[in-house]
């Protein structure tokens, strides 16, 4: 098994579901076109049957985008995939993901119906869109929850039929991590031609384990991961894309590599900030705004004598300013003086030794210092 990870991006598709965030055709271009400055290998463009202006932005990102396949969502239904197949028209690398609950809760109380014709459905759907697209991605919708050994013959049936990607969604987040590593080592060691396909990781964070979750699939055989910027979805959201690139940059040990360009992961966050209204979180790992900010006294002495004490990332690596030294009435001498001393001040330890007093009654009462602030304690 290689160690290259597929990045398979959903913004435009799981996480333009949330309420309130969706974009026009225009703006899913501009996102689209940052995914590909990115290094994305897969852009889930939409789900084209669900509405004219989602059927529509497939299309256009069809047009605009070339070196990502563009992946267009659909039911296991065969007017959904002739759908699919017509907004594909333009795309150079182009896949349809389609499929079907594979879950005991999902086939008895939503679909109504038997796990025989579950498989059977999903069979004939992959069937069906191999006679015009290739690259077919199968979900097993709920794998999170399914009974393992039901789960496993899915897989094979459809891998048969001519999937070349089986999705394993953990699609309300349940699953813990060691759990649904264990899921898909089961299903490498288990589905005697899981060689034919890519096993694909698709994780939701309602307990706030879709990252964790990801990286034990990964650990455990899976070679697609599916996320979304700033880990935006339905409910609590999908794998933060971010979070996932940064793991395994950051850890060598996983053997894992992908084709993401790390420098645009912060431009791209607060893109998707900005066309979506919706910001993330001041202390969000990776692109949070306090991601590398330090403003603990014993913190901001370590960050200065060396930087590796308290950032394991450095700033540059994913695009984001440089790391700041935040000045509060928790500071400590080191950051005050460093602070002056890149303001173009000369001070001795006795003389800091006093400001640092007064800076200290000054942030007591106006929270956080600023430099103008600074320059006005320096007045004194």
């Amino acid at each position: 098994m290689g160690n290259r990870v597929y990045v398979f991006d959903t913004t435009l598709r799981d996480g333009e579901q949330v309420p309130g965030c969706q974009l026009n055709t225009v703006e899913k271009i501009e996102v689209a076109k940052a995914l590909e400055l990115l290094g994305v290998d897969v852009i889930e463009a939409g789900f084209p049957i669900s509405s004219p202006g989602d059927f529509n932005s497939v299309v256009e990102i069809s047009k605009a985008v070339t070196e990502p396949i563009i992946c267009a969502l659909t039911r296991a239904k065969e007017l959904d995939i002739d759908s699919a197949v017509a907004a594909l028209q333009y795309a150079k690398r182009k896949r349809i993901h389609t499929g079907i609950g594979s879950s005991d809760i999902h086939i008895e109380h939503k679909l109504r119906t038997t796990r025989e014709k579950v498989i059977e459905q999903g069979v004939a759907a992959v069937k069906y869109a191999k006679k015009y697209v290739e690259d077919i991605e199968f979900f097993c919708e709920d794998a999170g929850r399914a009974d393992i050994e039901f789960l496993a013959k899915m897989v094979e049936a459809v891998i048969a039929a001519g999937a070349t990607v089986v999705n394993i969604p953990d699609t309300t987040g349940y699953t813990l991590p060691w759990e649904f590593g264990a899921r898909i080592k089961y299903l490498i060691d288990n589905v005697k031609n899981v060689d034919k396909a890519i096993i694909s990781a698709h994780c939701h964070n309602d307990l706030g384990l879709a990252t964790a979750n990801a990286i034990a699939a990964l650990a455990n055989g899976a070679r697609q991961v599916e996320c979304t910027i700033n880990g935006i979805g339905e409910r609590a959201g999908n794998t933060s894309l971010e979070e996932v690139a940064m793991i395994m940059k950051c850890h060598p040990s996983l053997n894992l590599e992908t084709n993401i360009n790390t420098k645009q992961l912060y431009p791209i966050s607060q893109l998707v900030q900005g066309l979506m209204r919706m910001p993330v979180q001041a202390n969000k790992a990776i692109v949070g705004k306090n991601a590398f900010a330090h403003s603990s006294g014993i913190h901001q002495d370590g960050f200065l004598k060396h930087r590796e004490n308290y950032e394991i990332i450095n700033p540059e690596d994913v695009g984001a300013d440089l790391s700041s030294i935040i000045l509060t009435a928790r500071s400590g001498r080191a950051a005050l003086g460093h602070r002056l001393q890149v303001l173009g001040y000369t001070i001795d330890k006795p003389k800091l030794d006093e400001v640092y007093q007064n800076f200290l009654n000054m942030a007591d009462k106006r929270k956080q210092i600023e430099d103008a602030d600074l320059k006005e304690l320096m007045s004194i």
